[in-house]
């Protein structure tokens, strides 16, 4: 089954930090999760972490 895995990290208009999660079949819009930090460090640290969870299980990097 052919899957996808996308990170972004964005400002929000009240001055946080979004970090959007979003995953499913390719060819699905898929589901999405979004997380708020308020520190941009926070948020690259949890993008690092799920980056390095997700490249064990086989998703590979692929830049847009």
């Amino acid at each position: 089954m052919a899957r996808f895995y996308a990170l972004s990290i964005e400002p929000t208009l009240f001055g946080d930090i979004c970090l959007t999660r979003r995953w499913g079949r390719i060819g699905t819009r898929g589901q999405m999760r979004t997380m708020s930090f308020s520190h941009e460090d926070e948020a690259l640290a949890q993008f690092a972490r799920i980056q390095r969870q997700k490249a064990s299980r086989g998703y590979r990097e692929r830049l847009t």
